[in-house]
């Protein structure tokens, strides 16, 4: 245990075969081997947010800052998981996804796994159309990146619950 600035107490993950404690890096990202996962976006701190949260020995963190190259860097080299910014440029995430799922569905390139960025919740609409796996809404922060990646690779789905409407709840009910 440790505590952090606000005086709470919080519990790492420890290892159970040997009684340490294990950084969030250590924890496998999924049961099967992940290589590679390609990012597009045109920021920086996103860039390097991703590699942070997901690139670890045996991950590489390709990028590219573009829309327009997500469909050649998978044509060359099929990633295990694209990482779309939703704001790109002039070909945005949106985009460079209805791209990837149109030549995939034409058989043109082989069908991979996407999770989009989005600036907010809105966003989410957009992410659903575009044939998304998942989608993240920013500002990003490591657990969520690890979850929403490893789910989307296990052959799952994500949808982050950030800024939701709550659940459970009966309208007009108060």
């Amino acid at each position: 245990m440790r505590r952090d600035h606000h005086s709470r107490t919080t519990v790492e993950p420890r290892d159970r075969t040997r009684g340490r404690v294990r950084r969030m890096q250590d924890l496998p990202l999924l049961s099967q081997a992940v290589s590679d996962i390609l990012v597009a976006s045109d920021s920086d701190h996103v860039i390097n947010e991703l590699d942070a949260a997901l690139g670890d020995t045996g991950t590489t963190v390709r990028s590219v800052r573009r829309g327009a190259d997500v469909r050649p860097t998978v044509e060359a080299k099929a990633p295990d998981l694209v990482i779309l910014d939703l704001q790109i440029g002039n070909m945005g995430g949106m985009a460079a996804c209805l791209d990837l799922r149109l030549e995939a569905g034409a058989g043109r390139i082989d069908d991979v796994p996407v999770l989009m960025l989005l600036d907010r919740r809105a966003d989410v609409f957009l992410a659903h159309r575009s044939g998304a796996d998942g989608f993240l809404v920013k500002p990003l922060d490591a657990l969520r990146i690890r979850r929403a990646a490893t789910a989307i690779l296990d052959g799952g789905e994500y949808h982050d619950p950030t800024g939701a409407p709550p659940t459970g709840i009966a309208a007009g009910v108060g």
